[in-house]
């Protein structure tokens, strides 16, 4: 796992914030200076906290959970779904459901709705119905599609969040705060990182620094991901050698005690035996 260096941070525009008249004050300890009413972002304290945020989410990978990707903004839309995609994380890139994670059992009957529709393509039913039906079955199906089929195998809450631009998300933020999920998040100098757990001081709307700061926990993710499967596989391994060591001692142990049962008791003679003839 390796963290961008000074030089490719600074490359890809992630040291540039926004005008001084825009910032948060309690972004003050990320800003390095102001330049002609610009803010710029300390790229060291950037290097350090992505490096931070990269070994945590490296950890969620590892232990097999879910990290819910959030960026509705347009220049990062499409790189967070095809980076998400990548390792088969769940991600949101069109209009954030309200109540996706506080209300998570209606999300789930969305999205069940939306595989009862494809049962009924494959089995025959739909071709049953009217053309109007099939219409309007269409058209919710592909509705479905667009807000939810990002997250359709995400069978439970997420065990985090990472947001491209807490104020546009600041929906997403709010809800996973109020659950306890922890939220990762790219925060340029007019954000609020009060609520972030792992704050990625960067800016937030150039595609070049974001695209950069999402390869980074990719990468350590995809990481965490090669190591689970890799233990996996040793476990297998291990349990196999284990189960196969201990099957002669099995049948050894199963050969002694059919050597020590007890003997079927002998009838006595005198019970037996024919009486003599006279």
């Amino acid at each position: 796992m390796s963290t961008p260096t000074f030089d490719q941070l600074l490359e890809a525009g992630c040291h540039f914030g926004h005008l001084k008249r825009k910032w948060n004050p309690a972004m003050a300890p990320y800003i390095f200076m102001e330049r002609n009413g610009i803010h710029i972002i300390d790229l060291y304290k950037t290097a350090a906290k992505l490096d931070e945020a990269a070994k945590a989410l490296k950890s969620i990978a590892k232990a097999g959970k879910k990290v819910l990707f959030v960026a509705t903004k347009k220049q990062a839309k499409q790189v967070v779904a095809d980076k998400a995609s990548s390792i088969n994380m769940p991600f949101v890139i069109e209009r954030w459901p309200g109540g996706m994670l506080t209300n998570f059992p209606t999300i789930r009957k969305a999205v069940k709705k939306m595989a009862s529709i494809d049962k009924m393509t494959k089995d025959g039913t739909f071709d049953n119905l009217s053309k109007r039906e099939k219409l309007q079955i269409t058209r919710q199906r592909a509705k479905l599609e667009k807000n939810l089929g990002s997250i359709a195998d995400l069978n439970r809450l997420p065990s985090a969040l990472f947001v491209i631009d807490v104020m546009k998300e600041h929906i997403a933020v709010a809800e996973a705060v109020r659950l306890g999920i922890p939220v990762f998040a790219m925060v340029d100098t007019n954000s609020n990182p009060a609520d972030i757990d792992f704050v990625i001081p960067a800016n937030d709307d150039a595609s070049k620094s974001i695209e950069l700061v999402l390869d980074t926990v990719i990468a350590a993710m995809a990481e965490g991901l090669e190591e689970r499967k890799v233990e996996k596989a040793d476990s297998n391994a291990a349990e196999a050698e284990a189960e196969e060591a201990e099957a002669p001692r099995r049948e050894r142990r199963r050969v002694s005690r059919r050597e020590e049962a007890p003997a079927a008791p002998v009838a006595e003679e005198a019970a037996t035996e024919a009486p003599a003839a006279e």
